[in-house]
């Protein structure tokens, strides 16, 4: 699973989120993820390599939250 925009540290991820900028979840595969609830996320996108990882809550497909 990947948010967007395309964060390149999770640091970002979470100051974002923080600020109240929209993040969005999305799938690149088959394999949908959740529009609620909590999701792992990672970035940044492919092809480059992951380099963080995060654990996020996530309402009607926004995240909302950015866990430790």
């Amino acid at each position: 699973m990947y948010v967007s925009p395309n964060f390149k540290t999770r640091k970002a991820l979470v100051e974002a989120v923080k600020a109240g900028q929209h993040v969005s979840i999305f799938s690149p595969g088959p394999f949908p993820c959740k529009q609620n609830g909590t999701e792992y996320v990672e970035g940044p996108h492919y092809p480059e390599p992951h380099k963080w990882y995060a654990k996020v809550d996530v309402v009607d497909g926004r995240v909302i939250k950015v866990h430790k």
